[in-house]
């Protein structure tokens, strides 16, 4: 949130601007995002990685899931099979459900984009031509510019 007021109230000053709005668009775009965009923007990867969803269009239902923790993942075990599920009332007012299958492809989905989030906020901070690498004094061997960092 700092940040959306930095872009909004720093107007007088191009370079902080520039700056902010460089980091703003190297996190895609989520640092203003509402906590609702947010949590749907979750639930995408949810339905991708195979997760089905149950509504919650009884009373019954309803109360079960205002019984759960909110947005968060909650395993179930029963006999041999592993469930999980999470709980979104804010959102949908739903439960998600899946297998330790698409809990693990959910997982491997978020690593990648944090990966892939990472990457290009790195991309990003090291893409200013004005930068003075030499301000910084000597490299220890293996750091530096284009040495991995």
């Amino acid at each position: 949130m700092a940040l959306c007021r930095a872009l909004t109230f720093n107007q007088n000053n191009p370079g902080k601007i520039g700056l902010a709005l460089t980091v703003f668009l190297a996190l895609g775009l989520t640092a203003c995002a509402t906590p609702q965009e947010q949590v749907a923007q979750k639930e995408d990867y949810l339905a991708a990685a195979g997760f089905m969803v149950r509504p919650a269009n009884t009373p019954e239902r309803q109360k079960m899931l205002s019984s759960l923790p909110s947005h968060h993942f909650v395993q179930r075990v029963h006999t041999d099979s592993v469930s999980y599920v999470y709980a979104d009332p804010l959102v949908c007012g739903c439960l998600y459900v899946g297998s330790q299958l698409a809990y693990n492809q959910y997982k491997l989905s978020m690593q990648q984009q944090h990966l892939a989030d990472e990457q290009a906020m790195t991309a990003q901070m090291y893409a200013n031509p004005a930068w003075n690498w030499g301000a910084w004094g000597p490299y220890e061997p293996g750091y530096g510019p284009g040495l991995g960092w």
